[in-house]
């Protein structure tokens, strides 16, 4: 007992505080390591201003970036879509499955490539509904695609298909060319319509898209396209690490030639070795779960392609 007072009573506290330190220091240790992993974290995302090009074009039509006004609402653009990074790389995805098609389109009509930057733009490469009822990749309303050969029924809406909505966005772009004079100006009267353009032109007595003072959505819609050509054509530079392998690829299809009435798409899709979900992915334009075709006319329906089991292993 006398051992035991004699340690408690001189030894304790040194014992302590050996304790307390030790604590100091691993608390020391932990908040450094924490602190360490903080600044990591830092460093790998960092909010960062936007490259901006020196030299831009749209359709071959140069860009007047010296323009303050018209460099900031570039500015404002990229930093939108570069950092809204779940919808921007999704639409970079798309455009391995889609811009193949367009691509082809465009060239074949003689608009300039650039235009499918108006496309991923308008919808995102989705067959999307927007609030005033415009619909498709290429975003017709009811009257517009009518007035530009696209057929719009309970059964069909070839807003939906997207080589022949192309087509028609295609003599749209032509059409809205001839009369203002630019392919920039025809792009922004897919927005704001051809004649509120001509309107705008008239009116502020300039020629010029970037000299035009537009509604808000108007005022942005070019710079939306130029961006999200910028962030296509450079993603990393933008942010973006997406590679070959990470795009959509096109889906393999074969074409068949129906000239009667399907009467159940389900039991079409049955017969010809797929599923109704396939036959409404693939042909959009379907809007029901039967096709009537009239005497003398056809559809052209896309149909899966099976792959053997040698071209599977």
């Amino acid at each position: 007992m006398k051992t035991l007072k004699k340690i408690t009573g001189s030894t304790l506290p040194s014992i302590l505080i050996l304790v307390s330190t030790a604590f100091l220091l691993i608390s020391l240790s932990t908040g450094s390591s924490e602190e360490k992993s903080n600044q990591i974290s830092a460093d790998s995302y960092m909010i960062r201003s936007t490259r901006i090009p020196e030299k831009l074009s749209f359709a071959d039509e140069s860009v007047p970036l010296a323009d303050w006004n018209v460099l900031e609402r570039l500015d404002k653009e990229l930093s939108v879509n570069a950092y809204w990074q779940s919808n921007t790389l999704l639409m970079l995805k798309r455009t391995g499955r889609y811009f193949p098609q367009i691509e082809k389109v465009l060239k074949e009509e003689g608009v300039p490539d650039d235009f499918k930057y108006l496309a991923l733009a308008e919808s995102g490469l989705t067959n999307t509904v927007s609030s005033s009822g415009a619909k498709g990749i290429w975003q017709f309303m009811d009257g517009t695609a009518d007035s530009y050969g696209l057929k719009v029924s309970t059964e069909i809406d070839e807003r939906y298909d997207l080589v022949k909505s192309t087509r028609a966005a295609c003599k749209y772009l032509k059409k809205a060319k001839s009369d203002l004079g630019t392919w920039t100006l025809a792009a922004a009267a897919y927005n704001r319509g051809l004649s509120g353009i001509k309107r705008d032109v008239s009116s502020q007595k300039v020629s010029n898209y970037y000299d035009l003072y537009l509604n808000t959505e108007t005022s942005r819609y070019v710079f939306r396209i130029l961006a999200l050509k910028l962030i296509s054509e450079h993603p990393h530079e933008y942010g973006f690490e997406i590679n070959t392998k990470d795009f959509y690829k096109p889906v393999q299809v074969y074409e068949v030639k129906i000239d009667t009435t399907i009467f159940d798409l389900a039991e079409f899709a049955l017969k010809n070795k797929t599923t109704y979900r396939d036959i409404k992915l693939l042909n959009p334009w379907i809007r029901d779960d039967h096709l009537t075709i009239r005497s003398g006319d056809s559809v052209i329906i896309s149909l899966p392609e099976i792959l053997s089991s040698s071209s599977q292993d």
